[in-house]
């Protein structure tokens, strides 16, 4: 069986969008997919709006919390901890995977070779990543194809997320995981490595890898 997660969407608490968390919530539901990650910008506890529609939709949809961290080297989605708690804004990458796989969680590189806030070939040196953001769903095909191959290269798994700031943006990219996925096996997931980015734009059938 597959389960299929966007693993990187932005609401209006991320401070860039307008984008109702309940609408991208249905918009999910629409789009057929098996859970939502809500990674607001900064801050852990921007994504609360979303937990909070957990008693509504959860047993139609599994919502996720993360955030998409600003390290000094650019941006990463962190999951399964309160960053809020641990980390002061731009720390470096290595401190943030260090901190959270001591804790449980987990630190996924996002939109790497994307230009501005993206870490770029400095994730060749980076220890600690579970996997890289291959497929992102406001990245152009030369930037996740950097992505992947670089994945490959390192031997480390790709996610996909749409890195939605409107509720139409949702499930653009998302991550098929070979197996279903619940809150407390989530992280573990993560590390497993035994899922798959996917983009389903148009771009990605005509230049398939």
């Amino acid at each position: 069986m597959s389960f299929r997660i966007d693993l990187h969407v932005h609401s209006s608490a991320s401070g860039d969008n307008t984008a109702d968390p309940e609408e991208i919530i249905v918009q999910a539901i629409e789009r057929g997919l098996d859970g939502i990650a809500f990674t607001e910008h900064y801050r852990y506890d921007a994504s609360e709006p979303a937990e909070r529609l957990q008693e509504k939709y959860g047993s139609r949809i599994m919502i996720l919390r993360g955030v998409e961290f600003s390290a000094s080297e650019g941006h990463c989605l962190v999951f399964g901890l309160d960053t809020d708690k641990l980390f002061m804004k731009y720390a470096p990458m290595a401190d943030i995977a260090r901190i959270a796989n001591e804790n449980n969680g987990a630190v996924i590189p996002s939109h790497p070779y994307r230009g501005a806030n993206s870490i770029g070939d400095n994730v060749k040196r980076l220890q600690g990543i579970c996997a890289l953001e291959g497929y992102n769903g406001c990245n152009m095909h030369p930037f996740n194809k950097k992505a992947i191959d670089t994945a490959h290269a390192l031997n480390l798994p790709f996610t996909g997320g749409s890195d939605a700031h409107a509720a139409g943006e949702v499930g653009s990219c998302y991550t098929e995981f070979h197996e279903k996925i619940t809150p407390s096996s989530f992280i573990a997931a993560l590390k497993s490595g035994r899922y798959r980015g996917i983009d389903t734009r148009r771009i990605s059938r005509m230049w398939p890898f």
